[in-house]
């Protein structure tokens, strides 16, 4: 997709004005009289490929062919006409009184708005004076790899200038000096002096007596995804990586907090997890090749990168972290076949040590030092998946205790407060950021300030802020039907507010009960087959897995999952919810037996996940399986019980006579999660995993064989089946995007 998207800009002026708009092709950015239009992803690059080719017919096989994969399983007509409404729509086009993308039926489009040249200055002009950000980018000095560092740039801990000249290169811009009388100037360099007094002491509190109230904002506002986001020691500046759909734009970066400023380090798509050096003149940062890890510091400043160390690739992990005297760098390394471990690099004589010791095929990876140097917090992922285990132990080595367990995964390395005394970490299917106390005495609190979701967090040494990872994403509900010969899927809900998911569609195939965030809070939603007339059921929040009774006059949803889940049985379209499943254990995943007289779910309460069911109108649960199990499924005759024997990545999939008796493996059945699977009349549909995308697979009850029904560009989490096989439910990934958010006056 990256170098499709390269080809489409390579004959494109850089800036292109039309109308009241100017473009960047390079940054994927559009301003508007000087405010800067969202629009990005496949939207953009289209108006990308109109302007290089304006007054002149762009078919949509043309488009195609360059935004999708030839290989790729997408409803692609919808897809197009999603993208040109949305770019419509944000130049305020028509398509029946087109001023810039005029429709040739049955042809494709054509640009038919005069464009032309538009310099950097104009762009910047725009962004000074509207809400376009003021972009000064440097690219990096080039230098020989490998090249031996200068000898001042090997003294870190006892360095005593920490950086001070690190603040010079980023405020170069063009300066105009009118004349002016001594006390002007006079009052200009006060003023400055105090501007800058301010600036470089982010850690005087701004409150006198009470503590400052939370306040989140974004700290890049950028086309491109950004991430792994790390202060420098002086708290003034954030570097983090780039991911960008221009050629040159990925990499690592550095800005200046409250300036538009921006200062690119590296041009390498690979390069990520960036950390400063304990006194701010050098940024090491992991890159990956083929065949091996690298890790490369670079001066904080601009350039070129000098190879520390390198190591047979991995798990590819490349947090990396500092040690606050600046003698060690802790990596992730491979230390066996399927496991990783924590290691020290020796920033002097370059040698490093194994200090962590995960067992056969753990996996310990995101290692981060405490304040004082002290300690070392990692996290540690077992070979079965979860729970992931963060853990504290001597930063030079030695015995380690669990700090959190967690079963919702973790997310980035855990960054520790400033005054050593917690760990803030990220997770949950929808992640937030969480503090969990280093020794004990209180509990694991969410900082809700953050919202969600919230992925990486970091924590300034000086002055108070957090700065963390914020994914946005709008994802919609699509269906396919498989009995087609070419079997081709369309969107049912779409919506461009959020996360729409876990779709079924009611016995009568009518309606469809799914999940969204649309309206804030993850809620039960219902809609017409084809995603008009939505509406919402529930007001609790965290609400998941929605299952109709066989009546299609109740609906049994879990929510509260991110505490102690609870299993709940609504009347629709207006009944209140009831519990049919609550206590001190989780209870989650539920769905209904044939019969509508029992709800099926899991449940932890014995101990390890089970299948439970409990009657539809309320009374005591009754354990079904006793081996483990989590999502049930029963087949549409009402004589089997499907179950994943597991909540983890690729669970297995067992079979249980409803009436009771011995459990058997359906080993041609292999879902990619819990939640992409599920029976028909004649079979069993799931998800199998390809790397980053899925093959939708059927396995026949007849002959026991399975085939490949289609392909699909992304994976998604869940796949649903209607009773019959004609309907095929799972969430597509329209829009994403993230950036660095700064929540100020953390403490």
């Amino acid at each position: 997709m990256a170098s499709q998207l390269v080809e489409m800009s390579d004959n494109v002026q850089e800036r292109i004005r039309f109308g009241p708009f100017v473009a960047d092709v390079h940054t994927r950015e559009l301003w508007k009289e000087g405010t800067r239009i969202k629009l990005i992803g496949q939207p953009f690059e289209i108006l990308a490929v109109f302007l290089s080719k304006p007054g002149k017919l762009v078919t949509r096989e043309e488009l195609r062919s360059r935004l999708w994969a030839a290989d790729t399983f997408v409803d692609f007509n919808h897809g197009l006409n999603a993208a040109i409404n949305k770019l419509r729509e944000a130049l305020c086009d028509s398509a029946d009184k087109p001023r810039y993308i005029e429709t040739l039926p049955r042809r494709g489009y054509r640009f038919i708005a005069a464009v032309e040249p538009a310099d950097s200055e104009e762009v910047r002009s725009a962004g000074a004076n509207g809400d376009a950000p003021k972009v000064q980018e440097s690219h990096a000095r080039t230098q020989p790899i490998d090249s031996e560092p200068a000898e001042e740039n090997i003294r870190f801990a006892n360095d005593k200038d920490s950086g001070a000249e690190a603040t010079g290169t980023f405020r170069k811009r063009r300066v105009w000096l009118p004349m002016v009388t001594p006390a002007a100037l006079f009052l200009a360099l006060a003023i400055g002096s105090l501007t800058w007094f301010v600036l470089a002491h982010p850690s005087t509190p701004r409150t006198v007596g009470r503590r400052a109230s939370l306040n989140s904002v974004p700290l890049t506002d950028l086309a491109d995804p950004t991430s792994d986001p790390a202060f420098s020691p002086d708290g003034t500046r954030v570097s983090f990586r780039r991911h960008g759909y221009a050629a040159g734009n990925s990499g690592i970066y550095v800005k200046t907090i409250d300036s538009q400023q921006l200062l690119q380090l590296t041009n390498n798509p690979s390069d990520c997890c960036p950390e400063w050096s304990p006194n701010g003149r050098f940024i090491a940062f992991s890159r990956f090749t083929s065949k091996e890890h690298e890790i490369y510091t670079i001066p904080a400043n601009g350039g070129g990168p000098y190879r520390l160390f390198s190591t047979a690739i991995g798990p590819k992990h490349g947090e990396l972290n500092w040690s606050p005297d600046g003698n060690s760098v802790a990596f992730v390394g491979q230390s066996s076949p399927g496991t990783s471990s924590i290691f020290l690099l020796s920033y002097h004589d370059r040698t490093a040590r194994r200090i962590t010791e995960p067992g056969p095929l753990n996996r310990d990876w995101g290692p981060a030092f405490s304040p004082d140097g002290q300690s070392l917090a990692f996290v540690r992922t077992p070979e079965s998946g979860l729970p992931e285990n963060i853990l504290v132990m001597p930063a030079q080595g030695g015995e380690s205790r669990v700090v959190v367990s967690f079963y919702n995964g973790i997310l980035g390395s855990p960054a520790w407060t400033r005054d050593g005394q917690s760990l803030v970490f990220s997770s949950g299917s929808e992640p937030g950021l969480l503090r969990a106390p280093v020794f004990g005495g209180q509990e694991i609190r969410s900082i809700e300030e953050a919202g969600r979701p919230a992925w990486h967090p970091t924590i300034a040494r000086k002055g108070y802020a957090l700065a963390f990872q914020k994914v946005m994403q709008e994802i919609s509900v699509w269906e396919l039907n498989p009995n087609h010969g070419k079997p081709k899927s369309h969107g049912v809900v779409v919506s461009e507010l959020g996360r729409n998911e876990a779709a079924q569609v009611s016995p009568d195939g009518k309606k469809i009960a799914f999940i969204s965030n649309r309206s804030g809070n993850t809620e039960l939603w219902i809609s017409d087959r084809d995603g008009s007339n939505p509406f919402k059921v529930t007001g609790m929040g965290d609400v998941g897995t929605p299952r109709w009774s066989p009546n299609g006059k109740s609906i049994a949803f879990d929510a509260g999952w991110r505490d102690r889940g609870s299993v709940f049985v609504v009347d629709v379209p207006q009944g209140v919810p009831r519990p049919i499943a609550r206590n001190d254990s989780d209870n989650l995943v539920p769905n209904w037996s044939r019969d509508g007289r029992w709800v099926y779910f899991a449940s932890n309460r014995s101990g390890m996940w089970q299948v439970w069911k409990a009657p539809a109108q309320g009374g005591p649960a009754i354990q079904v399986t006793t081996h483990g199990g989590f999502a049930a499924h029963p087949s549409v005759d009402g004589l089997t019980l499907y179950y994943s024997k597991f909540n983890l990545p690729d669970p297995e999939v067992w079979q249980l006579p409803v009436e009771g008796g011995v459990e058997t493996h359906v080993s041609q059945v292999h879902p990619a999660t819990w939640a992409s699977w599920g029976p028909s009349e004649k079979g069993i549909y799931f998800l199998e995993r390809d790397g980053d995308q899925a093959d939708i697979i059927f396995f026949d009850f007849a002959t026991s064989e399975v085939s490949r029904i289609a392909r699909l560009d992304k994976l998604p989490f869940w796949l649903t089946v209607s009773a019959d096989g004609s309907g095929l439910f799972y969430e597509h990934l329209d829009q994403e995007n993230s950036h660095i958010m700064l929540l100020r006056n953390f403490q």
